[in-house]
């Protein structure tokens, strides 16, 4: 279809005086030659309005809230109209009418896609995904509403508004306005473009605005792992007697050496979850707290002493509690008992389980990933470094396999 004329006319209904003294504001959509009126169901003092320019003059509070008012407005039925156009097809000025809206009031929009990704992903908590999982979640919707006010001045958007450099402006809005490391940035543009893509599956969005944009590169960092010095320096440190909270942080920490457990698991693991097999070896089965899947390991015997020096058989948990905010400070008084100069923190002991207790040890990467409870091998990867030990061992094993091996020309 050729466009030969577009146009939005506002203009005041005179004649349709409120109680107040107030005129009613029409619009007026002409598209080549076909026109539609409608109400903006905006009203205004007639001695304020100015024909030429469509708004209303001076500063007054009335002015710049209707000003801003109109402003939306015509955004959304330039956006219709933008719409049809790409859609493809003829259309004439009802249509664009009916597009504004609809779009206006039962159309599904930015925020409200938003909201229903959300709800979507909290109504999965303890199925398959964790509580704190909605949280950038959470911390996304509020950023990507703070932006959309300050820089539109309005509270939600028609999918139609966005454009490409929405994207970019949201992603400098997070990263200088709102000081966030372009990690977190990555995610939440990951968020973003799940709604919209979403919306473009849906049909909400007649385009897919992350086509041509591609997420901040991610970068890949090896898990911190204690080196076998740091290891045994916490497990030999002596722990003066009076400080008790002290050694059941060491212990803790060293369980978790040993399943590869993290902090909320080790603190809420039960006798349920131990069980014998039948060689009568002790296993540790539990389901993670932050992803619900099921983590299968076979205790050593270092791990089971841990579990009967703290048995209790009135307490239902294995070992006795310690938060979190306690626990950061016991593992820094750790690290300087142990004299070990670099931060320690107790998630380090689940990376140590995964490359100096099993990867070292030659346990297969597959068998790690179930025992760790990752919900895919790629995560495990991370931790499959090349160290110089483990070269020249699997170097030992490549000369010793091809030893019988004949070259022939």
């Amino acid at each position: 279809m050729k466009i030969e004329k577009f146009k939005v006319l506002l203009y005041l209904k005179k004649s349709g005086l409120d109680r107040n003294g107030k005129a009613p504001i029409m619009g007026r959509i002409t598209v080549n030659r076909t026109m539609a009126q409608f109400s903006c169901k905006l009203s205004c003092t007639p001695g304020l309005w100015n024909p030429r320019e469509s708004r209303l003059d001076g500063k007054s509070r009335e002015a710049v809230e209707t000003n801003a008012a109109i402003d939306r407005l015509l955004l959304g039925v330039n956006a219709a109209f933008d719409f049809l156009v790409n859609r493809g097809g003829d259309f004439d000025a009802n249509d664009v009418k009916e597009q504004f809206q609809g779009s206006m009031e039962t159309r599904v929009t930015l925020m409200r896609m938003t909201d229903a990704v959300c709800e979507e992903l909290k109504s999965r908590i303890g199925i398959d995904r964790a509580k704190t999982s909605y949280a950038t979640y959470h911390y996304t919707r509020r950023a990507l509403a703070e932006f959309v006010q300050r820089r539109f001045k309005v509270t939600d958007l028609a999918f139609d508004q966005l454009t490409e450099r929405f994207i970019y402006e949201f992603q400098t809005f997070v990263t200088d306005d709102k000081g966030l490391s372009i990690e977190t940035a990555r995610h939440y543009l990951a968020i973003l473009k799940k709604v919209c893509r979403r919306a473009f599956r849906e049909g909400h969005s007649a385009i897919c605005h992350f086509h041509n944009f591609s997420l901040p590169k991610q970068t890949l960092k090896t898990p911190r792992a204690l080196s076998r010095e740091s290891f045994e320096k916490i497990r030999d440190v002596e722990i003066p007697p009076h400080r008790r909270t002290h050694r059941l942080a060491r212990d803790l920490f060293l369980f978790a050496c040993y399943t590869g457990t993290a902090y909320i698991d080790t603190v809420t693991i039960t006798r349920e979850n131990l069980y014998t097999d039948e060689t009568g070896a002790l296993w540790l089965r539990y389901n993670r707290r932050k992803n619900e899947l099921r983590a299968t390991v076979k205790l050593l015997p270092e791990a089971v002493e841990l579990i009967e020096r703290y048995r209790d058989d009135e307490r239902e948990t294995l070992f006795p509690m310690i938060y979190h905010p306690n626990l950061k400070r016991h593992m820094k008084a750790l690290a300087a008992l142990a004299g070990i100069k670099d931060d320690l923190c107790f998630h380090q002991a689940r990376h140590s389980f995964a490359s100096l207790i099993t990867l070292d040890a030659g346990v297969p990467i597959e068998t790690i990933s179930r025992m760790l409870g990752h919900s895919s091998i790629k995560t495990t990867q991370a931790y499959a470094r090349v160290t110089p030990r483990k070269l020249f061992e699997d170097m030992g094993r490549f000369i010793a396999a091809t030893s019988d091996l004949e070259l022939t020309l």
